[in-house]
């Protein structure tokens, strides 16, 4: 038995009122499912591996102790 078919079983014995509930549900479900997707592939798109590369300079003395520290250590 397919799940479509046991959805379909299920759904026809319950009382109208849990019915409206699972269709809103299901509308739910179908538009996060929608959003997530096309979120997935803008990020895909715009972020890929190595797009950042050549736009990020780090300092020569980026691990060297801060001024403001030196009475801590």
């Amino acid at each position: 038995m397919t799940i479509d078919i046991e959805i379909f079983q299920t759904l026809i014995k319950m009382p109208e009122s849990l019915k409206k509930e699972i269709l809103h549900y299901a509308e739910y479900l179908l538009e996060k499912h929608a959003k997530t997707e096309s979120s997935q592939e803008q990020i895909d798109q715009t972020h890929g591996y190595g797009s950042w590369a050549g736009q990020i300079i780090m300092s020569d003395d980026f691990d060297e102790p801060l001024e403001d520290m030196k009475e801590y250590m």
